[in-house]
This record gives structure tokens, C-alpha cells and sequence, in this order.
């Protein structure tokens, strides 16, 4: 009988860790429009969805390793270096400088994973090497400096600063990236393996699964769609800097562990990194609204994570918490 019961609540538990980032969400924008009813107006939840664009684009990718049960700690960092290429190439490439940030994303993905599985050096310490590169990469090409793109340079960005039916563009290249995600999580064998590989690494190579390639992959889409972010970043702003997206590395990871997303990886999905990535937002521009100092923000940020990740973390594949 203690059996059944035991089941139950566990049941209980996990729908509940399931809805909780949802409800957490609706709450949040409930409490914020009741504090100040202008953010709920329709130009504010627009400019909100617009401003979620970019973290979502940054996290859906990091999620990936996440899941793996690792982690990529340099994607605020070729978010930065992609903004610096497209403003020194632009002139020169046109849309092409697009492209070329995203190539140079991937490939800078797959040193990381390469480092990662083949030196056999921990995600966290490859990653953030790989971070400290690219870093140094855009402060050098950049001479150290905000680049800001001209007139006729920035009629390449419509794309991503005009608007279709009033609806800005980013929000529309953050659905693409939603539905090109969502496909290649449940439909591919990359999604299925990647949530097998987290779930039980051992089992997942006792199964004939790559688990190598499966690593170097998801490492090549996270640091691909963090250039993606620099790229529409570059285009909203109508500049590229080293440090432009400098603010966002735990934002981005706190909003795929915020949307229920597992630290220990083997456990969720885009949409619940969608989820997350909205909470973070009604956070950060709730507290705007709330005249919460700009500084502080990261200190709420921190603490969300270490409750997310306290919630989420599957304790049984770490007995010893080092």
C-alpha cells in the first residue's frame, strides 16, 4: 500500500513540476499588470515578446547541451563576436555577412565538442575556454569598440528590424527558430538521442548510439544559434560589439532551467524553454516597471536559478554533490 501511495504522489510531484514554469508565468504577468496596468497594453506585451526574441533564440540552443547534461558557457560570447562580424562585413558581403557569422558559430561549436569528447575535458571548462577565445576575438578584430552600421548598411537589417502586419520581424524569426527546434527535438533521431544521452549516457552507447557525434552536434547548434542572436542583435541595434551580449549568458540558462528543463539534462523540451524564456522577460521588464535598480536584476536572476535548479535537478544521478 505504501507503494501505491508513494507512486501517487511522485505522479502528483512531476504534474506539477510539469504546469509550475506555465502557471509561474501567468502569475507573474498577472501581479506585474495588477501593479501596473500598462504592461499589460497591447505595445508593451509586443515590445516584451520582441525583447524575449533574442534570449529565446540564445537558450533554445543552449538547451541542447543542457539536456546532454553538460553545458555552453560561451554563447554570450559569439553572440557578441557574430554582432562584430556582420557590422565589419556587411558593406562588403551584404547578406552574406549573415551567413558568415553563423559559419563561424558552428565551426567555433565544433572545436568545443570536439575538446569536449575527444580531450575529455569537461563541457563546462571547454565551453568556457571556447568562450574566452571568442572574447578575445571580437575585442581584437573590433580594435576594442562599438562599430555602428551606416545608412545604406542597415537596409540589409530589415529583415530583422522592420515589422510584418505590425508584427516586429524578430518575433517572426524567433518562430521559425521554434518550429526548426520543435522538429528537430521530436521528429530526428539527434532530438531522441540527445534526451537519451542525458537520461543515461551508458545505456544510450550500450544502445549503439553515437554518443560522441550526438555531443559534437548539439554543440554545433548551440554556438550556431547564439550567432543567430549576435546576428538579430546586430540588426535591432544597428551595431556590433564584443561586449553586446555580455548580460545575457544567465539569463539564457536560467531560462531553460526556469522552463523545467532538467540541470542534470534527459528532461525537456523547447516549449518549456519558450516558457522560461517569457518568465525571465516579465522578470526583467517587470522589474523595470517596478523601478527595480537595472544592477540588481542579475541578483534576481541568480536566485530563480538556484530554485529552478533546486526543483529540477534529478539528485539520484549525483549522490555526491561536489
Amino acid at each position: 500500500m505504501s507503494g501505491v501511495t508513494s507512486v501517487v504522489s511522485q505522479f502528483r510531484f512531476d504534474g506539477l513540476r510539469q504546469w509550475a514554469p506555465l502557471g509561474t508565468l501567468v502569475l507573474l504577468v498577472l501581479v506585474v499588470g495588477a501593479a501596473q496596468p500598462s504592461f499589460l497594453e497591447p505595445e508593451t506585451l509586443l515590445q516584451l515578446a520582441g525583447d524575449t526574441a533574442v534570449l529565446f533564440i540564445l537558450a533554445s540552443g543552449v538547451a541542447f547541451s543542457i539536456m546532454l547534461g553538460g553545458i555552453d558557457l560561451s554563447i554570450q560570447s559569439m553572440a557578441s563576436l557574430a554582432s562584430v562580424i556582420v557590422a565589419l562585413t556587411v558593406a562588403r558581403l551584404g547578406y552574406g555577412s549573415f551567413v558568415l557569422a553563423i559559419g563561424v558559430g558552428a565551426f567555433a561549436g565544433f572545436l568545443s565538442g570536439v575538446a569536449h569528447v575527444k580531450l575529455r575535458i569537461p563541457s563546462f571548462i571547454a565551453t568556457l575556454a571556447m568562450g574566452g577565445v571568442l572574447y578575445s576575438a571580437a575585442l581584437v578584430v573590433s580594435h576594442e569598440r562599438s562599430i555602428t552600421l551606416g545608412v545604406g548598411e542597415r537596409d540589409y537589417q530589415t529583415w530583422i528590424a522592420g515589422s510584418l502586419s505590425g508584427v516586429p520581424n524578430v518575433i517572426v524569426i524567433a518562430l521559425v527558430v521554434l518550429i526548426f527546434v520543435h522538429i528537430l527535438q521530436q521528429h530526428t533521431r539527434f532530438g531522441r538521442y540527445s534526451a537519451a544521452i542525458g537520461a543515461g549516457e551508458p545505456a544510450a552507447y550500450a544502445s549503439g548510439v553515437k554518443v560522441n557525434r550526438q555531443k559534437v552536434l548539439a554543440y554545433i547548434l548551440s554556438a550556431s544559434l547564439a550567432a543567430l542572436a549576435g546576428v538579430v542583435l546586430a540588426g535591432r541595434l544597428a551595431s556590433g560589439s564584443p561586449t553586446l551580449a555580455a548580460e545575457l549568458l544567465l539569463p539564457a540558462i536560467a531560462a531553460v532551467v526556469v522552463g523545467g528543463t532538467a540541470i542534470t539534462g534527459g528532461v525537456g523540451s523547447i516549449w518549456r524553454t519558450l516558457i522560461g524564456s517569457l518568465i525571465i522577460s516579465v522578470v526583467r521588464v517587470g522589474m523595470t516597471f517596478l523601478g527595480v535598480d537595472i544592477f540588481a536584476q542579475n541578483i534576481v536572476f541568480g536566485a530563480v536559478l538556484i530554485a529552478a535548479v533546486a526543483v529540477t535537478i534529478d539528485r539520484s544521478k549525483i549522490p555526491i554533490v561536489k
